[in-house]
């Protein structure tokens, strides 16, 4: 490969793979501290998941421990942050430095938090915008902003071809 060509770039299917399964840890991670945090508050370890889960079924949701209603609550968490990670990574790839990278996913996720837990949700989901924990949500979308910036290295990498061909055998 010629030094002045540029690195090929990585395609829009395995970064969104890679943002997928970033987005998916780091959303699983970020429960688990919301989770952790709440049992430390002497709340119980599922009411971050539950509070999600009254976009279903309103105040019913709201409730100390695991229900049915909480695996949805779940599943609205895994679907929204794994999409947000898939759109992250297909929107970047690998154009950006690793550390830039991991910077703007940080900046993703807390800007993410802001704008959904202080505006959006006052309107689509408002029991989950009064009653959510707000130094402990943000410090786990930070903790999601930390996992999804490490992507990349989920990425295939990419082959790089010599500039020798192979030698021959005798």
């Amino acid at each position: 490969m010629d030094a002045a060509t540029p690195p090929p770039r990585a395609a829009a299917l395995p970064a969104l793979l890679a943002g997928l399964q970033s987005g998916l840890v780091g959303a699983l991670s970020m429960l688990a501290w919301l989770g952790v945090i709440a049992e430390f508050q002497q709340r119980n370890f599922w009411i971050p998941v539950n509070l999600m889960a009254s976009f279903f079924y309103g105040p019913d949701a709201i409730r100390s421990g695991f229900a049915s209603q909480t695996v949805s609550g779940l599943a609205i968490y895994i679907v929204i942050y794994s999409l947000l990670g898939a759109l992250l990574a297909v929107a970047l790839r690998d154009r950006l430095p690793r550390v830039r990278t991991f910077l703007v996913a940080i900046a993703f996720a807390i800007v993410w938090y802001y704008v959904t837990f202080r505006l959006v949700w006052k309107s689509v989901m408002p029991y989950v915008a009064l009653l959510h924990v707000e130094r402990a949500t943000a410090m786990g979308h930070l903790i999601y902003g930390v996992i999804l910036g490490g992507y990349p290295a989920h990425l295939p990498k990419t082959a790089t071809v010599a500039a020798e061909p192979p030698a021959e055998t005798s």
